[in-house]
């Protein structure tokens, strides 16, 4: 009888506590910090989304990573893409389409609002991650529906927090954020909701969790979930010839040298004109 050798499977990653407890001491954004207690009025943009401020309050947020506000009032029938679209267009933004929506009684408060916290957490989540470049912040207005209620500084920095923590405790290699996906074939598959289903049947070498979420319907967020515990399950995996996306930097130590921590703060302003 011919045997035929498996090799063994590939190390599983390890949860980094020390990690987790730099995450939950370090701030997200020191401007973004500083800007709620000014309580700025503005846009600020990072690497990897823009959140709009009015007097130091989140009432909107983007991310190229995350879909829009528009998608996901769109995706299940709670308004019409083509109603959408002509507001957008009209207003030029989604919160200028969803005031216009509102104020022509095609949409209820109620489904926007929920819409709306969604969009702000997710797309949130996405502009606080770490980034290789400084955030700018461009004072000026915003456009924001007044029936909306905006989000504080410190509660988007607290939810951020703790969607980090939740995905590192579902499966910490964060590969599978950002790569193309591919299925994998366990020998022993275990059972999946159908929401995790219908992300798998999305999974063909080619989409990111960004475009699974989009194609969906769905918060990015609540995707991300679903693919690192399809991860976890072996049932998905990111392609191996995609390189990984680098580990999150660590948090830097504090200043202590008065002088350093002033041309710190320079910095911060120059970068925030």
């Amino acid at each position: 009888m011919t045997m035929v050798r498996t090799p063994p499977p590939p190390p599983l990653p390890v949860r980094d506590k020390a990690a987790e407890r730099e995450w939950n001491r370090a701030a997200l954004s020191p401007m973004l910090t500083r800007l709620a207690e000014e309580r700025a009025t503005g846009i600020l943009v990072r690497e990897h989304g823009t959140l709009h401020l009015a007097e130091g309050l989140v009432v909107h947020a983007e991310s190229p990573l995350a879909p829009g506000l528009g998608r996901l009032l769109t995706a299940h029938g709670t308004l019409a893409a083509a109603t959408w679209r002509q507001a957008a267009d009209r207003a030029g933004d989604a919160p200028g389409a969803a005031r216009l929506l509102l104020g022509a009684g095609q949409l209820r408060p109620g489904a926007l609002e929920l819409c709306h916290l969604g969009a702000v957490y997710d797309a949130g989540y996405f502009a606080l991650a770490p980034s290789s470049a400084p955030g700018r912040f461009r004072y000026g207005p915003v456009s924001a529906p007044a029936a909306l209620r905006p989000v504080p500084v410190t509660a988007l920095e607290r939810e951020t927090l703790r969607r980090r923590l939740l995905l590192h405790r579902l499966w910490p290699d964060p590969a599978t954020d950002s790569a193309p996906l591919i299925r994998a074939d366990p020998a022993s598959a275990p059972p999946v909701t159908p929401r995790q289903r219908a992300v798998l049947a999305r999974v063909d070498g080619v989409r990111t969790a960004a475009g699974i979420a989009r194609e969906l319907g769905r918060p990015a967020f609540h995707t991300l979930v679903d693919i690192r515990r399809l991860a976890a399950a072996g049932l998905l995996a990111p392609d191996p010839a995609v390189p990984a996306p680098p580990p999150h930097p660590p948090p830097p130590p504090p200043v202590t040298d008065p002088d350093i921590a002033l041309l710190k703060r320079l910095r911060d302003a120059l970068e925030a004109l």
